[in-house]
């Protein structure tokens, strides 16, 4: 039987799936093979192997079935030729799509944010980390919950919309919308949590610095070889969801609060991005970021791209960032090179090897130099609230008293020397 599927080797997991593809006219060749080998690795980290891959060329997604009544037949004909389990779809469904798609082949139907969620679910160990992925997938099925739910919501009563197969609908969405806005308390509530222990970071002499990147590109590895973390490190995708920070000294002796963060991924489902909100303001209120990506990885200028995206969605476009290029004992010494054309925010290093790590210390070092003045302040007893605002916003380094008159020394960003400036001394 032919359908035009690539066949594909994995190591032996728990499902078996058929991947599939829809491809537009926009989609270059380069384009499919990197969302498939991604859609790939994804899989097998979520557990399943993927027996086949169909793709479907269209000049648009058919609405009811996203690939068209025609090819669904033939993705039914593979399901039975390979006795999968699954069916995985390298894009977002539609409550609709899928509801349509697992009623004809009679099988789990998932798109790729739901294998996402899937994946997070799995990794995630703290009470936080829990809270934020119950919260996203809870977010993705509400409108998906199993019924005629829009029907329903539309008729208000009438002939075949009667009875308990309306109330037991409406019971599931009322409880899942309880469920979301508990959910929703406890996050804030760990959000304030957050607020409060950057507050006593910020009252110290240490500067803070966010790791960030695309999911797999060795941010817990760096974290390990620079601060002696010895966090959780493996080669799957997603294996960091819960920030880790540590404590390392800069070559300027300053001591730096270093930060892991989960990692991106491209098209980051929106979900998960509001529910990790939480997790990622470790990102929007560091000093610096440093952007890690994988050198080794052919799609690495794409990788940096999505995270570009992330981050803009953040609202962390003005923040100073530093690339370090992991992975370069692996990589190709000439895209190496190319990458870290630009010395000064670009370094090479590898986390396995300890090359270029000293140079990226020193990096930062520079960076965060140069964000911030160090400077003598006098306050007088009447102005304690001014200290108190580089309490919050600088890091003091000493507080003495000169008969009623509060000598600070401290080092505060740029937008604080404005105001402080008539009480330099």
């Amino acid at each position: 039987m032919s359908h035009n599927l690539i066949e594909l080797e994995v190591p032996p997991v728990t499902e078996t799936a058929v991947l599939v593809r829809l491809v537009l006219p926009e989609d270059s060749d380069d384009q499919v093979e990197e969302s498939l080998n991604e859609m790939r690795q994804l899989a097998w980290t979520a557990g399943a192997e993927i027996a086949c891959v169909l793709l479907q060329r269209r000049p648009k997604p058919c609405p009811s079935t996203l690939i068209g009544t025609g090819k669904v037949q033939t993705l039914l004909d593979a399901c039975q030729e390979y006795d999968a389990d699954l069916v995985i779809f390298d894009s977002d469904l539609s409550p609709r799509q899928g509801a349509n798609l697992r009623q004809a082949l009679g099988i789990k139907v998932v798109d790729r944010t739901q294998l996402i969620l899937d994946i997070f679910a799995q990794r995630a160990r703290t009470i936080e980390g829990k809270l934020q992925v119950e919260l996203a997938q809870l977010e993705y099925q509400l409108p998906r919950l199993t019924g005629r739910g829009a029907a329903l919501m539309r008729q208000q009563g009438g002939i075949g919309v009667r009875g308990p197969g309306e109330q037991k609908l409406e019971v599931d969405r009322r409880v899942t919308r309880n469920r979301i806005g508990l959910l929703k308390k406890e996050l804030e509530n760990i959000r304030r949590n957050r607020r409060e222990q950057r507050k006593k970071r910020q009252k110290s002499t240490a500067l803070t610095a966010a790791l960030v990147g695309y999911t797999n590109a060795g941010k817990s590895s760096l974290l390990n070889a620079v601060a002696r973390a010895g966090i959780f490190v493996e080669n799957k995708l997603f294996a960091t969801l819960d920030p880790t920070s540590r404590r390392c000294l800069l070559p300027s002796g300053r001591t730096l609060v270093l930060t892991d963060t989960v990692g991106f991924i491209r098209n980051l489902p929106h979900s998960l991005i509001a529910a990790f909100r939480a997790t990622l303001e470790e990102v929007t209120e560091a000093d610096l970021l440093i952007v890690v990506a994988d050198a080794a990885h052919p799609a690495v200028e794409e990788h940096l791209r999505a995270v570009k995206q992330v981050l803009d969605e953040l609202d962390v476009r003005d923040k100073p960032v530093l690339r370090a290029f992991n992975k370069i004992d692996i990589a190709d010494p000439q895209v190496v090179r190319k990458l870290a054309a630009p010395k000064e925010t670009c370094l090479p290093v590898s986390a396995r090897t300890g090359e270029g790590l000293s140079g990226l210390m020193n990096a930062i070092d520079a960076q965060l130099a140069s964000r911030r003045r160090r400077v003598h302040l006098r306050f007088s007893q009447d102005k304690a609230g001014l200290a108190a605002k580089v309490y919050e916003n600088g890091h003091v380094f000493s507080q003495t008293y000169d008969g009623n008159d509060i000598l600070v020394e401290a080092e505060i960003e740029p937008a604080l020397l404005g105001a402080m400036r008539e009480y330099m001394c």
